[in-house]
This record gives structure tokens, sequence and C-alpha cells, in this order.
């Protein structure tokens, strides 16, 4: 039976699909997103689909690229998409579809425990503290009866603990086949079952990683694979353009630092100045940092001189010099007893490989790349394409590398080139069927062309389709804009915003998701909500204020979900930057989204610089070319946490009155799903007190205000 046909069938309304479960209901748009998707598993080549929320993109994908028999590659933002893929999704389907399916999950070494680490960390004597100790106890404990050695199966442990870069390996560190743990190794029995599956879960860093560096060993399981899914792609670019790119770092450094001393005390003692050589290094790396004083989180410094902007040249000289001689004198060290164990040798090719991005960074940037240094805890240098366009032609769709490229790799092999060449590789899929590429999201651009994201992705000739959300926005959904709020720019504004806040919290009992486009504006908002939300006379809490940063991610997403049930108080989420994406709290637990102002890129950060720039150079208004795209894009993330079932409704408060007032305003609502418009203050309130009152009696969800107009 034709492919096409196949998934016409298991999604009719008798299908398989439907057969397997009573929450299955036939859509529109899910359907030809499906079908969309199994012709170009037939003829080969790039679709780009943006499928609104509702949709059911995952099954979309995934129905006709399993029903295809094909080798499937799916790439995730997450690990916790990667996650319930493989375990949810994944089995759910091929028991629904009646397919027999070898399935495998591949992260990055960072997420598997390095047998060979843990036991140098268990005789450590440097660790932080005793919760620490108690940590890497529980960690060697688990590690008697894991199978995979995936740290998400440990229960309890904060991924913000100081004990898992101790337990875990990264490139810099791992020994590879040198390492006495290698046939345990659960990195590598991860990628022996990636090698012999029929469809290999992974996540956008674990890809790029490999296309970079091919450190991850798909450059062997790419040749095999006939169809790559990137989901949630939207991300793409950005997590490209970070390995792509070029980084050197203090905290790489001090890691360095810490690795040489515990190997040396435990393995050459005596043998050379250990404490001396790991202490060169850390103080080295400490007074790079300091030159560049106290810098906001998030912070970058530009780069367009030969050194970074404010800092002097002469001390920027010294202390690349002294980082040098501190690697140099490391490494000599080394050199006497690199044949002892393999830790050594791998040290050593650590000092050079340091000492290389020292002079790297010492010379002026290449042509193309932009340069900028962050200064929080810790420095990193980085260089940077400003997109991935150039890297996915040649790389992945394998088009336009240059003759000159080819002959080089040939003469002088690099690891890059390596990888370029596996992911091109065409050696086990006839000449005649090209690979299939399917990138897909919720949010890829305000245009029919999708060029917010086709084009810095390099997928200007691909196939675009876009699918709409199901829901129905005008009766779940209002927005609102305040026109009395000061402008964004005035001093006033932030207070302004967490005052409208509070009294639309206290209105609804809670519910409610602050979304803030700065560190800043997230620390006083949250603030000024505890002081007006806290607890009252009684000392009781009424609302409880969830802060960014104060729990782990994971707490405060799990606290805000449960909401008021059992009595409890309701709640505000107060949070920026992750917060706007990839949060799903269906239900009554979040009826109001508020915004603080438009999310335009930072016109100071020198990425957004450089691209403004090129934009420029291009004869294109860099406002309306990059800034207004980028802020449609975002704002529509934000909007998108609110309405998330066909049940679900809310208000989304963009507190910023340009969105009114300005003629990019219109552009800007027009990306937004269409959702029914308030006008006044007393519409707002009316539409809170409506929030309050259960579903009509049919099972729909009431309309959130019946006095407005829509403006589309």
């Amino acid at each position: 039976m034709h492919l096409k046909q196949q998934v016409s069938d298991a999604f009719a309304p008798h299908g398989p699909l439907a057969q397997a479960t009573d929450a299955f209901l036939p859509r529109e748009g899910q359907t030809r997103m499906a079908l969309a998707v199994a012709d170009a598993v037939a003829r080969g080549g790039a679709l780009v689909v943006e499928a609104g929320t509702g949709v059911g993109k995952t099954f979309a994908y995934l129905v006709p690229t399993l029903l295809s028999g094909e080798r499937v590659l799916l790439s995730t933002a997450t690990k916790a998409l990667q996650d319930q893929l493989f375990s949810r999704d994944l089995p759910r389907l091929a028991q629904s579809l009646g397919i027999a399916l070898r399935a495998a999950l591949l992260k990055g070494r960072a997420s598997y425990l390095c047998l060979h680490r843990m036991e140098l960390a268990r005789r450590d004597a440097t660790l932080p503290d005793r919760s620490a100790v108690m940590a890497l106890a529980r960690v060697e404990d688990w590690s008697r009866s894991t199978r995979t050695g995936d740290l998400a199966e440990l229960p309890g442990l904060d991924e913000r603990s100081p004990v898992i870069p101790l337990v875990t390996s990264t490139r810099d560190n791992c020994l590879g086949s040198d390492c006495p743990q290698f046939r345990s190794c659960h990195v590598n029995q991860a990628r022996r079952e990636a090698l012999a599956a029929d469809v290999v879960v992974i996540n956008h860093h674990l890809f790029f990683a490999d296309l970079t560096v091919r450190e991850s060993g798909m450059a062997e399981l790419l040749p095999s694979v006939r169809v790559v899914v990137f989901d949630e792609a939207h991300q793409l670019n950005e997590t490209g353009v970070e390995f792509l790119g070029t980084q050197l770092g203090t905290a790489q450094l001090v890691d360095l630092a810490r690795d040489l001393l515990a190997s040396g005390l435990q393995q050459a003692r005596g043998l050379a100045e250990w404490q001396a050589l790991a202490g060169g290094i850390e103080r080295a790396a400490r007074d790079l940092r300091l030159l560049f004083g106290r810098m906001p989180g998030g912070a970058r410094r530009r780069w367009t001189q030969p050194v970074p902007e404010g800092i002097d040249a002469a001390a920027w000289q010294s202390a690349l010099d002294a980082l040098r001689g501190a690697l140099d004198a490391a490494g000599t060290g080394l050199q006497w007893v690199q044949d002892a164990a393999p830790d050594f040798s791998r040290l050593l090719e650590r000092c050079l490989q340091a000492t290389a991005l020292v002079q790297r960074f010492a010379e002026p940037a290449p042509a193309g790349c932009v340069r900028w240094a962050d200064a929080g805890t810790h420095l990193r240098l980085v260089e940077s394409p400003l997109d991935i366009a150039q890297a996915v032609r040649e790389r992945m769709l394998g088009q336009g590398r240059p003759a000159a490229a080819e002959a080089d790799a040939h003469d002088e092999p690099k690891a890059s080139d390596a990888a370029a060449r596996g992911f091109n590789s065409t050696s086990n899929v006839p000449p005649e069927r090209q690979r299939t590429w399917v990138f897909t999201s919720a949010t890829l651009g305000d245009d029919d062309r999708l060029s917010w994201f086709t084009e810095p992705c390099g997928l200007e000739s691909a196939e675009v389709l876009r699918v709409a959300s199901p829901f129905d926005y005008p009766a779940q959904a209002a927005l609102y804009v305040p026109a009395s709020l000061p402008r964004p720019g005035d001093a006033a504004h932030t207070e302004a915003v967490a005052d409208l806040a509070a009294q639309a919290v206290r209105r609804l009992g809670g519910r409610a998701m602050v979304l803030t486009t700065t560190l800043r504006a997230l620390q006083l908002i949250g603030d000024r909500l505890e002081r007006q939300l806290g607890a009252d006379a009684l000392g009781e809490s009424r609302i409880e204020v969830l802060v960014q940063g104060r729990l782990p991610k994971r707490r405060l997403i799990e606290r805000f979900r449960e909401g008021d049930a059992q009595g409890r108080p309701g709640c505000v989420l107060v949070a920026s930057a992750s917060f706007w994406e990839g949060v799903d709290v269906p239900g009554d637990a979040l009826q109001l989204v508020i915004i603080d102002k438009l999310p335009f890129p930072p016109p100071g950060d020198p990425l957004v610089e450089a691209r403004s720039a090129r934009c420029e150079a291009s004869g294109r208004s860099a406002f309306n070319a990059y800034f207004v795209p980028e802020a449609a894009v975002s704002l529509k993330q934000g909007a998108g946490r609110l309405i998330r079932t066909e049940s679900d409704r809310g208000v989304l408060v963009v507190c910023d009155p340009r969105l009114a007032t300005m003629g990019y305003g219109r552009r800007l609502v027009q990306a937004l799903p269409p959702m029914r418009r308030l006008k006044t203050a007393q519409e707002f309130e009316e539409a809170l007190d409506e929030l309050r009152a259960p579903a009509s009696d049919d099972g729909a969800p009431a309309a959130i205000t019946r006095t407005s107009t829509t403006d589309r």
C-alpha cells in the first residue's frame, strides 16, 4: 500500500489510532501535516512545517516515518522532550500501529554516569561539602543497579548538584579507548544501541556537537538514516551557532586545573609540583576574569577591536601571556608522566588545546565571524558565525561545498571535515533516494515563507507548510494591551507592570504567569509581588509567588501546576528566558499570562549588532528584517503558554503600549493567535471574573468576554 494511503487510514475516524484510544480525535491539520511528511519521505529533500499549538505535530511526523519502514533520527530541543518521545510517544504509537519497533535514546555524555570519574571523585579529598559527599554516595549506590547510566533515572538528584560534573565526562576529559572502564562505559553502550536501532532519539545539542567535532559517534549512525526530523526546530539556529563557534572559558580552565591536581596527587604524587601547576592555571584564569570587572549576568562585552571593549591592551596581553605560561608549565610537568596513566596523556592534550585557543583569541577574528566576551561568575571568550546557513547547506544538505574545500579535506583530514563527510554520506542509501529532512515547530516565523527560520538555517529552497491551530481562540482567549501603562523606557514601567499583575492575580486567585524580557525586571517584579501578595495579617499566605532562580525549574513548574488544589494558595510564577517556551500547563492552573514588554533583541548585544549590520549591508532595514521578526516569534512563543487544550480559557496581557500605537504593532498582533481584544480595564476585570466561572453546560468553554470586538 502507498505510504500516503497508509497515513490517511491511520488518522481516519475508525483507524488504528482511534481504536487505540478514546482520546483520539481526527484533526484536519494533523492529517494534512502527516501527508506532507509522507510525501517528503517518499521523494526526499527538506520540508519545513509550522504547526500551531494543538495540531498534534508529534504524531503527525511520527506516524508517516514509522509506517515508512525507514531508519529515522529524531532530534528534539531538550532532554525532557527526548524522554517523552522515547518513553511515551514512540511505544504508544508502535503499539497502536502494530509495528515492531527498536528505538534508542542517545544523549550527550554529560547525561551519563562516567564510572572512571566516579572512582576518581570517590578518592578526591576536596569535595565541596558534606551534602556533596552524601550525593556522591547515592550515585555510587545507584551505579550498581542502573543499566543505562542515565542520571535522569536517579530520583531526587538536583540538576544543579556540584557532584554531577565530578561523575560525568566531557569531550575534554574523556579518555576514550584508553579509559580503564571503556568496556563498561555507559556512553559507548548507548551508542551501540543507537547503531542497532530503527529509530534514534537525540537532541539538537548532540547533533551539532557531532557536526562540528564528530564527538558523539553519530558520524557512523547518520549515513544509514534515511529520515531526519527536527522537532522544536525554532531553536536550531541558536543551538547551531553555539556549537559551530569557538569558545575558551575560565570554567574549563578551572576544571583542567582541578583534574590536573586530582590525577597528580592520586597517581603521581611527588613526581611534579601538582599544586603549584594547578594553582598557576587557576590564578591566570582568575586574573583574566578580573580584567572585566563586574558585569550584569548575561551581558556580552563587544569585541570588534584586537581586544574586548573597555579592556586595556597591555593588561590583556599580559593576562594572555600569563595564561600561556601556566599552561606551558603544566604541559611540561605532564610530559614527564604522560605514560604513567591515560589520564595524564589526556590532560596534556587539554593543555595543548587550551594553549591553541589562547593563541587564537590573541589574533584578529576571521571574516564572517563575530566575537564577544561573557563575564558572569566565569569568563567565556566566544567566536561565532552569524547563523548556521552555510553549515546546513554544506554539511547536512550537501549543497555547494567548494571543490577546494573537498581537496583540503583529503589533504589534511580534520574532525569537522570527517563529520561533514559522515553527515553527507549516502553509502547505504540508493542514489535515487535522497535523504529526507523535516523541520517543525509551533513557531517558525511571521510570513508565508517562514523566513525567520528558513533564511538563517539555509533552507530557502525547502518546501514550506503552515498548519493553523485548531483551537477556537476568539472564544477561548483574549488579548489586553493596557493603554495607561508607561512606555518600557520609562523608569516607572516595571513597577506599573508589577502593580497590574498584583491586582489581576488577586482577582483571579493566582493562576498567572508573568514573563519578563530581562533578569532585572524578573527580580524587581518578583520582589514587588512578594511584598504585595505575601502573608496577610494572620500570617497566612494568600498567593504563593514563585520566582525563577529561587528553586529548580522542575520544582517551580510542578508547584505551579498544582495551583490552588487541596486548599493550597493560588500561584503566580514570575519567569524569564527558558520559561517563554516549552512550559506546558494545561487546565485552570494557568489562565493569565502577562508579558512585561515586547521582546525585541537587545540592541547592544554583539551578535545582534553583527546581524543588524549584515541586514543594512544588504540594503534591508535591520529593524523590519531582523528586530520585528525576532520580536514576533518570541511574542508568539510567550503567548503560546496560555492555551494548551480545547477547553483552556485565558487572557494574555502585553504591558507595552507600542503594540497598539506603533505601526509595527499590527504586524506583531497578526503573528499572535486570533484572540479577542479587550479595550478597557473594565473589560479586562470582567474577563478575569468570567475565568473563575465554570464552563458552559455543553462542555464548551465560556467566551472570555461578550462585550469586546475582534480587532485583527
